[in-house]
């Protein structure tokens, strides 16, 4: 919940926070919410919060910035990538510094979480980002919903190495902060 819109008690702090961004209405770009629905189904722990952020994902890291109290100790941000000329389908795992500034007044139906946004939370809060990106084509539709055969393949390896990322710290006990 966000800062702005927080109306009820806070909520425990999680340890992990794992965000799928994406638009499931332009198909391939809905693997970040593909992901989080899967991860969703395998009973994660109470430690890890799970958010299918659309593409509203800035309003939440706005709030880990603004917010000491909110923060997890890792951030993983899942999203497709069409503007590096990655094979469709493949998975590539990486931190803010690996990803290519972007300008953020570009038009864009698929907006990537702003990269430096990204950089200033990790290097000014100390939360640990770490990023899952799947190449995509960008669709030839405006309206195409559903994942492509290589891309929901993606997701079942995104989950399988995010839930090996996050076990260690799902292990642990949660500190208040």
């Amino acid at each position: 919940m966000h800062i702005s819109h927080n109306r009820q008690a806070r909520i425990a702090v999680p340890r992990v926070a794992i965000f799928g961004c994406g638009n499931i209405l332009l198909g391939d770009d809905g693997f970040g919410p593909a992901v989080i629905e899967q991860l969703a189904r395998l009973g994660l722990p109470p430690a890890i919060r799970l958010v299918d952020a659309g593409t509203a994902i800035r309003e939440y890291l706005l709030d880990y910035l603004l917010d000491p109290g909110q923060r997890p100790a890792l951030l993983v941000v899942i999203d497709a990538d069409p503007g590096q000329g990655a094979a469709l389908g493949l998975l590539r795992r990486c931190v803010p510094v690996d990803v290519p500034a972007r300008k953020i007044h570009d038009f864009s139906l698929h907006q990537f979480p702003t990269v430096n946004l990204l950089r200033e939370l990790a290097a000014q809060t100390g939360i640990e980002v770490v990023l899952f990106l799947v190449g995509i084509k960008p669709p030839a539709a405006l309206c195409a919903p559903g994942l492509s055969p290589p891309v929901r393949a993606a997701v079942d390896r995104a989950c399988s190495e995010i839930a090996e990322l996050v076990a260690p710290l799902t292990t642990q006990e949660t500190v208040a902060p």
